[in-house]
């Protein structure tokens, strides 16, 4: 918890910059009748049976001391898919970076052997070269900033039936622009003192639960 933290309340560093990653899906719904327009003083209306259309897999870019976002709509999470990701970091977005730090939790593919697996023994090794992993800990998650920002993502803009990939995309394209436009970050309080003081907290009261004082026989 503590190397996440430390990472929070460092300094930009344009050579070694930060991100948080993180990963979602939407499942896509087609209506089957028309929807009802909305009128005045009547919202719009839909019927209740709707269609499955699949699940779409997102991935989540956050980079919170520029107030940026970067969301990649795929059709689904595999490790080709995640080492993708990662080469798109070191090619895409920080073309010019020495050390890439990326914030993420512990998913199964969320590892190098991803890497190895997806690429040549000396493509996966380049790209491996300019990251360094760090990880939430276990039961964490609200650690990562880029979970925060796809829980705005689904309340700003997913909170509805969207019917297929493109329709999709097309909308988180547009909320994501919005939302780098205005430069929109989180205000991060939390801090390793404080993780400090509940880590002392949390020990004292499993100590005492641990040794309960003995009740006299009399």
């Amino acid at each position: 918890m503590e190397d996440v933290l430390d990472i929070y309340h460092s300094e930009y560093d344009q050579q070694n910059p930060w991100l948080c990653f993180d990963e979602s899906c939407k499942q896509l719904v087609k209506e089957t009748k028309e929807k009802i327009p909305a009128e005045p003083r009547e919202p719009e209306r839909y019927d209740y049976q709707y269609e499955r259309n699949g699940v779409a897999n997102m991935f989540m870019f956050f980079e919170p001391l520029q107030g940026g976002r970067h969301v990649e709509v795929t059709q689904q999470r595999t490790v080709s898919d995640y080492a993708h990701e990662m080469k798109y970091l070191v090619d895409e977005r920080y073309p010019d970076a020495q050390k890439i730090r990326v914030i993420q939790d512990n998913l199964n593919t969320h590892v190098k052997a991803s890497l190895y697996k997806a690429f040549e023994l000396e493509e996966a090794k380049r790209i491996l070269d300019k990251l360094e992993f760090h990880y939430t800990p276990k039961h964490g998650s609200w650690l990562n900033m880029a979970e925060i920002e796809l829980s705005v993502l689904n309340r700003q803009c997913l909170d509805r039936r969207i019917p297929d990939m493109d329709s999709l995309k097309q909308e988180i394209k547009a909320w994501e622009e919005n939302r780098n436009e205005k430069s929109n970050s989180v205000d991060w309080r939390f801090t390793t003192a404080d993780a400090r003081i509940n880590t002392i907290s949390l020990n004292e009261n499993y100590t005492s639960n641990l040794n309960p004082p003995l009740s006299s026989p009399f």
